[in-house]
């Protein structure tokens, strides 16, 4: 199986984080993979940010469920870019897609667009929320779903079966070989995030993971040398 590398957020490393630029620039260096953040405005908008508040990555303050997508449109995402939704991903770059949900009203609304535009080849959904995963599976069926976790033990991999899910998308500070063993027994695939170091990207290589999320294009050039 081929290693994937995953732009995290696009190339949050060297562009501003979930813009279209960071976008176009992460299809533009050969990455297998963009994952994206997903958020509904107040008026439903599926708009792609990571935060669930405005305050890290724009020049404005609030929550995004407080704002209208005109009144997030005002805002400065970095480098003058504005916030996108997802539609406007779908458009911007042709690159196979992860897309993060935070919640179960998150779930639905993706679940309406991945109807319209027939996505489950393209888009991957991805959830630290297990509900959340449950959800758009039942609405979207044969969708390709991850679970993500940050802090976690072997229970992660009965979570992902549980759900449904395909694959783990697991913090590799924690990662350990019997989390890894246990995950291949169940078969799932497993991605590394994040991933922005040789040092980094040897560990994942040495467990032999499925691929490696990162922010920084390079990731890609030198993964194929790794062993």
């Amino acid at each position: 199986m081929n290693f994937l590398t995953i732009g995290h957020r696009g190339v949050m490393g060297v562009e501003p984080e979930n813009t279209l630029r960071s976008f176009v620039a992460a299809q533009a260096a050969g990455l297998d993979i963009i994952e994206l953040d997903l958020h509904l405005s107040k008026d439903g908008a599926l708009v792609v940010m990571h935060d669930a508040d405005v305050g890290r990555t724009t020049d404005g303050r609030g929550a995004i469920a407080d704002k209208t997508l005109a009144e997030l449109r005002d805002l400065d995402a970095g480098k003058g870019e504005r916030i996108p939704v997802f539609e406007e991903v779908l458009d911007a770059v042709k690159a196979p897609l992860q897309a993060e949900i935070k919640d179960v009203a998150a779930a639905r609304a993706l679940a309406d667009v991945m109807h319209a535009r027939d996505l489950t080849g393209r888009v991957e959904v991805l959830s630290f929320h297990d509900e959340a995963i449950a959800e758009i599976a039942r609405l979207v069926p044969g969708v390709r779903t991850a679970l993500v976790a940050s802090r976690y033990g072997t229970d992660v991999v009965e979570r992902a079966i549980a759900v449904g899910a395909t694959s783990l998308v697991l913090n590799i500070r924690r990662l350990t070989l019997e989390i890894v063993e246990h995950a291949r027994k169940a078969d799932l695939r497993i991605i590394g995030w994040v991933v922005n170091t040789q040092d980094d990207l040897r560990l994942v290589r040495a467990l032999q993971l499925d691929g490696a999320t990162t922010d920084y294009p390079e990731i890609k050039r030198t993964g194929r040398f790794t062993a």
